[in-house]
């Protein structure tokens, strides 16, 4: 695993709603390099862009036209090279989004394949009759047909996303459509997308998150050969570029982690219980009933079942986790954003989460701050209800909330237009605002190791709301381990905890704790980092 990884702390952009510099109302690159600082000084050395390739954005740049090329509307491949080294220059990493899976119907590839070129013609999944809808076809979620004189063109999203041809497991003779994974045009497709990788890894990209990275190699029910796949280029990337991430959306750790990522997310779909910490009856929330015995139950055994895979035996000691990470994210661009359902002192108390648990933490751009999802908001690039967390940030109380200086109907997303709208500038001239609490944990995951990435866990405590039990855990081992302590209920917890009386606290939120020799007492809607001494 990349020794950066390690202490990483990632911020995620998405680009067009982030920062405007030439008055367009979408946000740029210039953008993003003008606010590094501003990353920067919040205590994140990572970021995670959304995708800034040219696309027709039907799906917001998730349809890519040109994988080598960044989008107009961002800027240029020059400006792309200039932020990768400014960010670079704060010891701050940049992975990009890579789109693996489908391409946009206006892809070169794509007009070629349409036309039948023998270099293109089986780049996708292609029957020569329109009347082919891919039915019951594990990775195909339908089809395009009756745009060229070929018949059916399998799809792996939208309509307008054309899936790119990994291959068939065990493909059916009397489908000549369904060729094999090892067959010529399959391995074409794979060299290309390693070519594409190349191209931005060569220009100083630090690696890419994977989009659908599940969805390659159709009919692989257990996706056997799609992690084959992702093995084979995660031995490229250690071969020629060790220092470089690969970040998977699979939702599914065991899966991901054994293809060959360093990094999966827990996330709103994959069978988790991540909903359950910020969404749906948020445990963060004093009003939600549910204690976090199932998540707990669910997490450890993600984490007994990835240590079992450890690659690098030899340069992982028994002191941290395997060579791969789980890792929790504030939001993204695909949920609803975390203050929907929790208010500024909850909101508090899962970032003290976020921050304290293993894996690299990720933070959605403004979460920071708390900003809201907009409720019933007109779709946007295919956004649908997902446009409520793709609001431009809202820097201070200038004209389109600092975020252009366009006009305000030429934004790209309306923005929250309530008056009480939280502001970058406002709460970092606000010591006891929420954006100042998550630069103060962000600095204490980087200043303590016992906080960081890699380093173990053990549940001390799942946060029994009935029975009135904070949720504890302590990170790392002996001496310098940290023991953390979250109560988000209506009503005091306590946990025995053996010498807790001697422990030095390391941080606390809310209302104080109480600490005896042998218990440790949480109030209301408050936390405790105790360190071992």
């Amino acid at each position: 695993m990349p020794k950066w990884l390690s202490d990483a702390i990632f911020y995620e952009i998405y680009p067009q709603s982030f920062y405007d510099t030439n008055a367009d109302g979408i946000g740029d690159l210039q953008g993003i390099i003008r606010k590094l600082d501003y990353v920067k000084k919040l205590g994140c050395n990572a970021l995670w862009l959304n995708p800034c390739f040219d696309s027709p954005f039907n799906d917001a740049g998730y349809d890519v036209r040109d994988y080598m090329k960044i989008a107009p509307r961002y800027g240029t491949n020059e400006d792309m090279r200039r932020l990768l080294s400014e960010a670079h220059e704060r010891g701050i990493r940049v992975i990009l989004d890579l789109v693996p899976g489908h391409t946009a119907i206006t892809h070169e590839w794509f007009v070629r394949s349409m036309q039948r070129d023998p270099e293109f013609a089986g780049r996708y999944i292609w029957s020569e009759t329109p009347w082919e809808r891919f039915e019951n076809i594990p990775g195909i979620m339908g089809s395009i047909s009756g745009i060229c004189q070929r018949g059916s063109c399998a799809v792996n999203f939208y309509s307008t996303q054309p899936s790119l041809n990994y291959g068939f497991v065990n493909p059916d003779p009397e489908k000549p459509w369904q060729i094999d994974v090892d067959s010529e045009d399959a391995i074409a497709t794979r060299v290309a997308m390693v070519d594409i990788m190349r191209f931005w890894l060569d220009m100083g990209c630090d690696g890419f998150r994977v989009d659908m990275a599940f969805s390659l190699v159709k009919n692989d029910k257990d996706h056997v050969y799609t992690k084959k796949l992702w093995q084979e280029i995660r031995a490229m990337y250690d071969k020629e570029y060790p220092e470089a991430v690969l970040i998977s959306e699979w939702g599914n750790p065991r899966s991901a982690l054994a293809a060959g990522f360093h990094m999966d997310f827990l996330l709103h779909f994959g069978g988790s219980k991540y909903n359950s910490l910020f969404r749906d009856d948020p445990f963060f929330s004093k009003d939600g009933r549910n204690d976090l015995s199932e998540f707990i139950e669910d997490y450890t055994g993600m984490l007994r079942d990835v240590q079992a895979l450890k690659v690098d035996s030899a340069e992982t000691s028994s002191s941290e986790l395997a060579d791969g990470l789980i890792c929790f994210p504030s939001g993204n661009h695909d949920m609803h954003r975390i203050a929907r359902q929790l208010d500024a002192q909850e909101l508090r108390l899962a970032f003290a989460f976020l921050l304290t648990m293993p894996g690299a933490p990720f933070i959605y751009y403004g979460d920071e701050i708390g900003m809201r999802y907009l409720e019933n908001m007109p779709s946007v690039e295919g956004g649908y209800e997902r446009t409520g967390s793709r609001s431009p940030m809202q820097w201070d109380k200038t004209l389109n909330a600092g975020f252009s200086s366009g006009k305000t109907d030429d934004l790209y997303i309306p923005l929250d237009s309530a008056p009480e709208r939280p502001d970058a500038l406002t709460q970092m001239n606000d010591k006891d605002s929420l954006w100042h609490e998550v630069k103060k944990l962000n600095e204490l995951r980087l200043s303590h190791k016992a906080l960081q990435n890699a380093s173990p866990i053990e549940f001390l405590s799942h946060g029994d709301k009935r029975k009135n039990s904070p949720l504890a855990y302590r990170r790392g081992v002996g001496k310098g381990s940290v023991v953390v302590a979250l109560n988000p209920s209506h009503d005091t917890a306590s946990i025995e905890l053996k010498n807790a009386a001697k422990m030095r606290v390391l941080y606390s939120f809310g209302e104080s704790s109480r600490l005896e020799s042998d218990k440790i007492t949480v109030p209301s809607g408050s936390c405790v980092f105790l360190v071992q001494v």
